[in-house]
């Protein structure tokens, strides 16, 4: 492909936010992707059980099989906040709710929050969105109760009973009211958003199933593209996991088997389910540069296509893939070789990670040196597959990468899918974070892809804004603490609100807090670094009791550093030599310190090509993955050649002095350890960076030339004097080298005296190793390259020291006249390296705090053995050489500085100020509910559910079965006819003496799922159940027609002429005497009802009835309008 013009204006992304596994803001969904975290787990039980569902049996009906996958943490949701009354939350699917959130989240974060008046009448609102919402499925289910009512006639459960199963089952369900249609609906999470926020131009969604987000994009770009919109919200939504979801992608089969999405792995078996909304703020880039909005990346085409005719509509097709590519170039005038990094649509699925594999090799071609330039990567592997949020996590991603200047690892990657492999592929898998460093200062190109079932297929290109590194981009949860008072006890005091720190959040704010409160001046200082809340109660302990010692000072293992009264002392800052260098070195600075990044860089770019392959400095120190031991094993061996290490060291030795400086930092003398003294040199600014890159370059290659014998080096643990006895009374031909240490002592020479003097060290008991150099430094053997090296130095503009640099040869500062400089330095590798008189030197001239800026920590314990038993403070900034987060011992670093009484500038750790100032002020507690993928239940909801899961007991009732007595009349009651054995009826109300027999059989009514489940025995039982009390009932019917018959016949045959009724106690009405019985017993339906009254034999003698009393006045209309207006409030808000 040729490069065209473009076809649009770049459209700058000014806002982001979202909700992701694991990450509810956009910092934490970032550091998630650089600290590798793998937000993947079992499903929830707020989602679906998998007990009811989990089976591996992928064919067996109405199951699943997987189980796992990425879903949101619970949100504080506000519903008052939003116009919505907590009544209804059950009734709006969770991905409206969430959504709000994520939309108000996006214009604060792109500085258009509530408080900034501008025009909202032409801000769009274009999400992505598949079909209805996850709340369509509770409230169609509910409508299946005919279906379930037929079920359970069918299979012989009384009437009774099916309903109040049927009542169960439709409980557990969300139920139908006025907010239900709009709560389900996809376009009203656009609506809602549009309406609480205010604003007035396009709202609506768009399906491209897995493709939606992007799909939103493209429709946001065209209505900015056209003048149709000024600012759009877009992105993607999808919080739909349900069982449902779950169903479709398991049948399809699509999910992973194993429980992991492992995209372009060469063991892939299928994707994993996630859920998560992104959105994004776009303007035009005019617009935005013209508002002063921060920008994070620009969107420079969007790409898309359909895949046409094909095999199957489910069918992914690389032809139809590839054209989206392609327009996406076109449109933005580019061409692959210009793309670095791709977030691909990249699901885990065998097929379609192959297929789309296909559709970028066909469109990006090979790699013709063998060096592959673009990274390849997929969020899926950390959250798992967004569905219609896909999109939007990938630009996300994408965006904060050209943002930071760094390549985002991808996990779970054991080696490279077969379609990947060969020496000729453009991509490569990254593993690790690494810094994004581009040949010949090109710009910084990503590309996202994200392909909807269907055929539906977008890409889009996203370029950076600027090509610096604005600001550092820290690791989350390593938290500097630096508490200051009068007093041990006044620290102590302050110390003890640490342990109210319950989460994450709290001990950034106590951290933060504690470092702007932090006063250096005071009497009593303790500071350190922690990283997990998990740590407080152990470092409280430590520290606790370390202070009731009453030392003045002390330092911990774990980071802690305690001191009272000044030990502010000058400082002197050492560069060790070639030796400390690893794969990997300082990559934690590297990426997050603005100073460092800046170091590398410049070196990078300053010696360009180090190969004919075209690598550069950053391949070699922080290679590209191989997945091949053997290759990482080569890779390893490079960067020990003298001309990549030296320029190597030295970009990282720099960085880590440059990061020292912006916290405030300022040395008081330099040195370094053989190669180190350049380091120290650039440091005190006698030349720049680049100038440092170029030397060190030159330097290394020298080192490595020459023909013949060049040497070789030994070191040797002991006494110089006495080494130099040994070389006397052996007769070696040997030099020291360099003298690092009272114990120990380098030396040179031939490598046949080299390999003698082993032997000779051995057999007199002396500790002795043979170094893996190139050639006999700081000796004659090299000194052909000390002059050519001089005469390059003549070439370099050279400055006056603004600091003492203290030189290995002489033991002294370097001269100040440039010609001086340019003398000692050019023949300092053919000369002695007095490392311990340059040390003792510094130490004379008053420097007390030494620390060493570079990889490793080797140099720190060779200026321990010298100054040992001296005051004087040795610290490290690489001290556990990449074995702690780099982060963790440059914090380390700051907090001993600071205990010590140093003036840093500590409030810039993590941003601290400035991020204490974004957070809300404490106010009043709100009504807030937890919100989190799935539909939102009550509490009550919750139990009720809860309750059904409950085993029930093994009978029926038969008197909850029943309904209630008639209350006893002067009526005849209707004798209800006992049903046949074949029908199941309600039996009627028994008589009073059988209302609580001595043994009545109970059972609770079954829950709505058991009730669907009723196994055989439980039917025979229930069975059995109702003939017992048919039998019951009937022995009741025939007693009561014998009980009837009894007393009719004492009342026609024994009545005493004249009887009247009794009088009442009290003024009531005449009670009628007992009616003339029927002939036999008047048969009714299961439900009984009062019969007409037949005419008595005899009518009593009326009483006299009590005067009625006057009817109280209706009570005022006003004093029953507070209880009604109550009842609706509390209804209609929960």
């Amino acid at each position: 492909m040729k490069r065209k013009e473009p076809k649009f204006e770049p459209l700058a992304i000014v806002g982001m936010s979202c909700l992701f596994p694991k990450a509810q803001t956009i910092e934490d969904y970032w550091a998630n992707i650089k600290e590798k975290v793998d937000a993947i787990t079992e499903v929830p039980p707020t989602h679906w059980k998998a007990s009811d569902y989990l089976d591996a049996d992928k064919k067996r009906p109405d199951h699943v099989y997987a189980a796992t996958g990425g879903f949101l943490d619970p949100v504080d949701f506000n519903p008052a906040e939003w116009g919505i009354a907590p009544s209804d939350l059950d009734s709006i699917d969770t991905s409206q709710l969430l959504s709000l959130v994520v939309a108000q989240g996006a214009l604060t974060d792109a500085g258009y929050g509530a408080s900034r008046d501008f025009n909202r009448d032409n801000v769009s609102v274009i999400l992505g969105l598949t079909g209805t919402l996850e709340l369509v499925i509770p409230l169609g289910a509910r409508l299946g109760h005919p279906l379930w009512r037929h079920a359970m006639r069918h299979a012989g459960i009384p009437a009774d009973i099916t309903e109040d199963v049927i009542k169960s089952m439709s409980k557990a369900y969300v139920g139908w009211q006025e907010n239900s249609f709009p709560g389900l609906l996809g376009n009203v999470a656009a609506g809602r958003i549009a309406n609480r926020l205010n604003l007035g131009g396009t709202n609506c969604v768009v399906d491209a199933a897995c493709g939606s987000a992007l799909a939103a994009i493209n429709h946001a770009a065209l209505e900015l593209w056209t003048g149709k919109t000024d600012m759009a919200i877009t992105g993607g939504i999808d919080t739909f996991n349900d069982i449902f979801m779950y169903m479709c992608f398991c049948k399809t089969p699509a999910l992973s088997a194993t429980g992991q999405a492992r995209p372009f792995s060469i063991d892939n078996d299928g994707t994993i389910l996630g859920e998560g909304i992104g959105m994004v703020v776009l303007k035009r880039l005019s617009d935005a540069e013209r508002d002063g909005d921060r920008i994070y990346a620009c969107i420079n085409a969007v790409g898309s296509s359909s895949d046409g005719k094909g095999k199957a509509i489910y069918a992914p097709s690389a032809e139809g893939q590839k054209k989206s590519l392609q327009r996406a170039y076109d449109m933005a005038g580019i061409t692959p070789q210009d793309v670095s990094l791709i977030e691909a649509h990249g699901t885990g699925t065998g097929a379609g990670d192959e297929i789309e594999i296909t559709s970028l090799k066909e469109v990006y071609g090979v790699s013709e040196s063998g060096r592959p330039w673009c990274a390849l990567g997929s969020i899926k592997s950390q959250i798992g597959h967004t569905k219609a949020a896909a999109g939007s996590a990938g630009i996300i991603k994408a965006a904060f990468a050209l943002y930071h200047k760094v390549i985002p690892p991808t996990i779970k990657v054991t080696k490279p899918a077969n379609a990947l492999a060969g020496d000729k592929t453009p991509f490569y898998l990254p593993d690790r974070i690494r810094p994004w460093i581009t040949d010949d200062a090109k710009p910084r190109i990503a590309a996202i892809s994200a392909l909807g079932f269907g055929g539906s297929n977008f890409h889009v290109v996203v370029s950076e804004y600027r090509s610096d590194k604005l600001g550092d981009d820290w690791k989350r949860g390593v938290e500097l603490v630096t508490i200051s008072g009068k007093t041990p006890s006044e620290i102590e005091k302050k110390l003890a609100k640490l342990s109210d720190c319950k989460n994450a959040a709290q001990l950034r704010r106590f951290a933060a807090e504690s470092r702007r409160d932090f006063n250096a001046d005071e009497n009593s200082r303790l500071t350190f670094v922690i990283e997990s809340v998990s740590d407080i109660e152990k470092l409280l302990t430590d520290i606790t009791g370390n202070l009731a010692k009453k030392s003045d000072s002390f330092n911990l293992p774990t980071g802690v550093y305690f001191s009272t009264g000044s030990h502010k002392s000058p400082v002197g800052v050492i560069f060790p030599g070639q030796g400390g260098q690893y794969p990997g070195m300082g990559l934690d600075l590297v990426c997050g310190s603005q100073q460092a990044f800046d170091a590398f860089i410049e070196a990078d770019r300053a010696i360009g090509n180090l190969d004919e392959q075209g690598n550069h400095l950053v391949d070699y120190v922080f290679p590209r993955p191989t997945y091949d031991a053997e290759k990482d094993k080569m890779n390893d061996e490079k960067l020990r050649a003298t001309d990549i290490a030296q320029p190597a060291i030295g970009a990282v030795a720099l960085g880590h002095y440059r990061t020292l400086e912006a916290f405030g930092l300022r040395a008081d003398g330099f040195t370094g350890h053989s190669y180190g003294e350049l380091v120290g040199l650039c440091a005190a600014n006698v030349f720049d960076s680049k100038t440092l890159a170029k030397l060190s370059r030159r330097r290394g290659e020298l080192m490595a030339q020459g023909s013949g014998d060049r040497g070789g080096m030994i070191a040797v643990a002991a006494d110089r004097t006495f080494v130099k006895e040994v070389i006397a009374e052996e007769n070696l031909d040997l030099v020291v080298a360099n003298h690092n240490s009272p114990q120990q002592v380098v030396l040179s020479g031939k490598t046949s005296e080299i390999e003698r003097s082993r032997e000779i060290f051995k057999t007199r008991k002396l500790r002795a190793t043979v170094l893996n150099v190139a050639g006999a430094f700081h000796s004659k053997f090299v000194s052909d390259a000390a002059e050519p090296f001089h005469a390059f130095l003549a070439d370099q503009k050279i400055n006056k020291p603004s600091a003492p640099v203290y030189a290995n040869t002489t033991a002294a500062p370097y001269p100040a006249e440039p010609a001086e400089i340019k003398k000692l330095l050019g023949f300092q590798l053919a000369n002695q390296v007095r490392f311990v008189e340059t040390i003792e030197k510094m130490y004379a001239d008053g420097i007390r705090t030494f620390i060493e800026a570079g990889p490793g920590g080797k140099i720190t314990g060779l200026v321990k053995a010298i100054l040992e038993g001296r005051d004087c403070n040795i610290i490290a900034v690489d001290a556990s050489a990449g074995k702690r987060s780099g982060y963790n011992d440059l914090g380390r670093v700051l907090a001993q500085l600071s205990a010590l009484g140093h003036k840093l500038q500590i409030t810039l750790w993590q941003d601290g100020e400035n991020w204490l100032a974004r957070q809300p002020a404490p106010g009043k507690a709100k009504l807030t509910f937890p919100v989190c993928g799935a539909n939102y239940k009550s509490a009550a909801h919750v139990k009720y559910l809860e309750e059904l899961t409950k085993p029930a007991s093994a009978k029926l009732s038969v008197a909850s079965s029943a309904p209630a007595q008639m209350p006893a009349t002067a009526q005849t009651a209707a004798v209800a006819r006992p049903a046949a054995a074949t029908t199941q009826v309600q039996p009627a109300a028994p008589h009073q003496q059988y209302q609580q027999p001595a043994a009545q059989p109970t059972m609770a009514a079954p829950a709505s799922a058991d009730a669907l489940r009723l196994s055989r025995e439980t039917l025979s039982a229930l069975q059995q159940l109702q003939q017992q009390t048919a039998d019951l009932h009937r022995r009741f019917l025939e007693g009561q027609e014998t009980a009837q018959q009894t007393i009719m016949t004492l009342i026609s045959g024994q009545r005493q002429p004249g009887m009247t009724a009794p009088q009442a106690q009290m003024p009531v009405y005449a009670r009628a005497e007992m009616p003339v019985a029927a002939p036999a017993p008047v048969y009714a339906q299961p439900v009984v009802q009062p019969t007409a009254a037949a005419r008595p034999a005899a009518v009593a003698a009326p009483v006299p009835v009590a005067p009625v009393k006057p009817v109280a006045a209706p009570t005022p209309a006003s004093s029953r309008v507070q209880p009604v207006l109550l009842e609706v409030v509390s209804e209609k808000t929960g």
